[in-house]
């Protein structure tokens, strides 16, 4: 009985892969929205308990900081997934197509 389940909770993590991934990337935008209101919360927060008006700009610096490193990591996650891309055989072609053309330019 156990192995029975075992290949459905396969298949079932194969069709929730895809959008798992779509989730992730549209969960960028917001994250970058998330990460600079935070950023302004906590701002505001210094702003308040220290009664320094320009510690409102060091919470928004900060904010703006944390939703460039969310894009940074989300391009690097995208690299990566390019790089394994490349590696596979089906898209070998292009590098092939490529080749041929260096030497046709060396002929003339």
């Amino acid at each position: 009985m156990s192995e029975e389940k075992v290949p459905q909770e396969e298949e079932q993590k194969q069709r929730l892969k895809p959008v798992i991934e779509g989730a992730e990337s549209l969960s960028l935008g917001i994250s970058i929205v998330v990460a600079v209101l935070i950023g302004v919360a906590v701002g505001l927060g210094l702003k308040k308990l220290f009664e320094i008006d320009w510690l409102l700009w060091v919470g928004v610096f900060i904010g703006i900081a944390a939703a460039g490193l969310n894009v940074f990591k989300a391009y690097s996650k995208q690299y990566k997934e390019f790089e394994k891309l490349a590696q596979d055989p089906r898209y070998k072609i292009k590098k092939q197509l490529d080749d041929e053309d260096e030497d046709d330019d060396r002929l003339y």
